[in-house]
Formats: structure tokens, C-alpha cells, sequence
């Protein structure tokens, strides 16, 4: 057994500390938004950690509105995201893909939806909130009723305002400040 998972939880600020730890780049890079920033947020760096993602897991469920029945995560950086939030929190959950899959099942939500189940979206690191509204609307085509987002990270760029102005409740865990990060 490795030695963090014999330590006790991380507390909030330790889970900021350590993602800014393995997570943060700084140089020139391009965002999904198109934008060009002086660092990134590889969340795959701290995805990939079982203490961060055990207290991820926590920090989600504390977020979560009353009446959500399902959680959903999207393709592909949501996904170990929203299965911590679904192990801490007992509530099932669903994977969105970027787009429908032309083989098999062809479906582009894996798990199952109902109709007027109350769903919070998982997300990684948001600028601008696009992929989040994206999984949104193939949630509601499925006729979900998307109640909130919550990303692990906001980069304070716009998503807030994005998710809000399309109707869906904007929470985050962590903004880039809380990561040390100032530009």
C-alpha cells in the first residue's frame, strides 16, 4: 500500500496546495477557448492522484444542491472527476461524450438518464464554461433538468457568467487564486 493512502484526508487548502503542486505549468499555452494564457491547469496531473481525487470526492458532495439524483461528467477530463464525486456521495452517475459514438450503441451519454432527473455537472477547469454547456444541453435533450455545474477550478474568465446567463446555477471549489496563481 503507498504511503498516501495511509495518511489521513486532506483538508481544503492542502488539496489546493497539492494540485497547484503537480498541476501547474507555466509558458504559453492554448486553452480550449482558443485564448493564449501564461500558465495552465493540467488537470490530468491532478486527476490521476487518489488523494486528491478522495478529496475532490468530498468537496463536491459538500456542493451538492438538495433533490440531485444523478451527477454527470464530460468526456474525458469529468470523468474520474465525477466518479469520486459519485463514490463520496452514494448518487449515480453519467459519462457525456464529446459526440456520439458510430458503433455499438451509438449513444453519446453512457449510464442511465430519465427524464426529470436533477443533475449537477462535474467539470474539471473552466474558462469560458463551453464544454459544460455543451454536456448541458445533450442532457437536457435527454430531458434532464441540469440544476447546477461545479467545476473544480475556475479560471475566473467568464464561465461563471456563461452557465449563470444560460440559467444553470455556477459553483466552483477552487478558483485560480486559491492556487496561487495571479497571471
Amino acid at each position: 500500500m503507498n504511503a498516501a493512502a495511509t495518511t489521513c484526508p486532506l483538508s481544503r487548502d492542502q488539496i489546493a496546495t497539492r494540485i497547484a503542486e503537480v498541476s501547474l505549468l507555466r509558458g504559453t499555452f492554448t486553452l480550449r477557448s482558443g485564448r493564449t494564457s501564461t500558465y495552465y491547469l493540467d488537470k490530468y496531473l491532478f486527476s490521476t492522484q487518489p488523494d486528491v481525487l478522495e478529496g475532490l470526492g468530498r468537496l463536491f458532495v459538500a456542493k451538492l444542491p438538495a433533490g440531485t439524483t444523478r451527477l454527470a461528467g464530460a468526456e474525458l477530463g469529468g470523468i474520474p472527476l465525477v466518479s469520486a464525486a459519485s463514490m463520496a456521495s452514494g448518487l449515480p452517475c453519467v459519462f457525456i461524450r464529446n459526440q456520439k459514438k458510430d458503433y455499438g450503441t451509438a449513444k453519446q451519454l453512457e449510464g442511465k438518464i430519465a427524464a426529470g432527473d436533477r443533475v449537477v455537472i462535474v467539470e474539471d477547469v473552466a474558462t469560458t464554461g463551453g464544454q459544460a454547456l455543451e454536456a448541458a444541453k445533450v442532457l437536457q435533450g435527454e430531458g434532464a433538468i441540469v440544476t447546477t455545474i461545479i467545476c473544480t477550478i475556475d479560471r475566473q474568465e467568464g464561465a461563471r457568467e456563461n452557465i449563470e446567463a444560460a440559467g444553470i446555477a455556477f459553483e466552483s471549489l477552487f478558483t485560480v487564486r486559491d492556487l496561487g496563481v495571479v497571471g
